[in-house]
């Protein structure tokens, strides 16, 4: 919450889908995965927590 920004949690990514995530990072050089589950965690952040 430093800097008023929202405190994202990582609590509800499944484990398969985040490893998918780096695969395709380090294999592809893509960073579209990890962007939907950052977005996807901070809308649940925002939502459960605020």
């Amino acid at each position: 919450m430093h800097y008023k920004y929202c405190p994202i949690s990582f609590r509800t990514v499944d484990s398969v889908e985040y490893k998918k995530a780096m695969l395709l990072f380090y294999e592809q050089n893509s960073i579209s995965s990890f962007k939907e589950i950052f977005i996807d965690q901070f809308r649940f952040a925002v939502n459960t927590y605020f």
